[in-house]
């Protein structure tokens, strides 16, 4: 009988040279050309060229503006898409290559949360068959040692053994996330990709629904990816920040890194456009304003992509694609002018 697990060993405190995932010039460029009759072949570039290493045991925020590319790398990563070019490599083995009843068997070991709790639910089904699903499709449980996984998965996820028989429009919101959780659960996965599974939340729940994952990242040494637009729920949640921009990371270090001292512009302008509460602090701190909307990715702008929108762009960002790479320890830039001290970051946005 496979029970849920309960370990408690913290694998953030062992190094691991070999990362769980590992991202290699990913790319996914979607075919727009309108019409039968077109010469020349438009593409929309979502993802345009990634590398990210994901750490066993640790959460990696991905962060960006709407149209950045963010969700459809997680959709990439659990092969909902399939990458136009690229490697994505799950414990070694790479996931782009896999077919069939291969990357069928992978798929227990990497599972997604949704954003919307309730389009990403049957809404014929009752909670234990949305929980139960993933259990029959892959036959690890049968008759009782069924029914008594999926009642330990409820409770592990904070639902009671009552709700069993309800259909999903029956739930508020943050309890059909949850079910989305327990359901992700059930086949005890290594990766959780969170494609921003709080943003659809009231805020009062969206604090409940982190400290949740929070707490069975713990329990159960599961590493995430965390992907969301709200800077204060990646602030409490992830160990390392990667921000995108028109398909492209254009930074990555760790929380504290980011938050106290952004390098790129772009980043800069991100926090300096969370509100904050406080007037003192809100009449002090020195704003970038990024001005204009994000290019379209099916006619990116050359060189730097951000010069468009950034107030220290000049020739050389129009011309130069910057090269992303370590300015300092474990603080990965890619700009040709990146910032020395972020003053006008907040530290705390939460």
């Amino acid at each position: 009988m496979n029970k849920v697990k309960t370990e408690t060993n913290n694998p953030r405190k062992a190094e691991v040279e070999q990362p769980l995932l590992e991202i290699r010039g990913l790319k996914k460029h979607f075919d727009v050309t309108g019409g039968w009759f077109k010469k020349n072949k438009e593409y929309l570039r979502a993802v345009d060229g990634i590398d990210l290493k994901v750490k066993r045991g640790e959460t990696l925020g991905i962060v960006g503006e709407s149209g950045c590319g963010k969700s459809t790398t997680g959709n990439l990563i659990v092969r909902l898409l399939e990458p136009t070019e690229g490697e994505i490599i799950f414990e070694g083995e790479n996931l782009a290559e896999l077919t069939g009843e291969e990357l069928r068997q992978k798929r227990k070991d990497i599972q997604m949360i949704f954003q919307d709790p309730f389009s990403s639910l049957n809404p014929r089904m009752r909670v234990f068959e949305l929980i139960a699903e993933p259990l029959r499709t892959h036959q690890t449980h049968k008759g009782d040692e069924l029914k008594k996984r999926v009642f330990e998965l409820m409770d592990v996820v904070g639902l009671s053994p009552e709700f069993a028989q309800r259909f999903p429009h029956e739930f508020s919101g943050g309890q059909r996330q949850r079910i989305g959780i327990a359901r992700a659960l059930a086949l005890n996965p290594k990766l959780l990709v969170c494609d921003e599974p709080v943003s659809a939340l009231d805020v009062s729940i969206q604090s409940q629904i982190l400290n949740l994952l929070k707490r069975l990242q713990e329990q159960f040494n599961l590493t995430l990816v965390f992907i969301a637009h709200g800077l204060p729920a990646v602030k409490h949640i992830s160990d390392r920040i990667a921000v995108m921009y028109l398909g492209k990371v254009v930074e990555l270090t760790t929380r504290e890194k980011l938050f106290a001292h952004p390098m790129h512009p772009y980043t800069e302008g991100l926090l300096t456009a969370v509100p904050v509460p406080d007037p003192e602090v809100r009449d002090t701190r020195e704003r970038v304003v990024l001005k204009g909307d994000i290019p379209s990715p099916v006619n990116p702008p050359s060189g730097c992509s951000f010069h468009t929108r950034c107030p220290f762009a000049d020739e050389k960002c129009k011309q130069d694609t910057p090269e992303f790479k370590e300015l300092k320890p474990d603080h990965f830039v890619a700009c040709h002018y990146p910032l020395e001290g972020g003053k006008g970051t907040i530290q705390n946005p939460s």
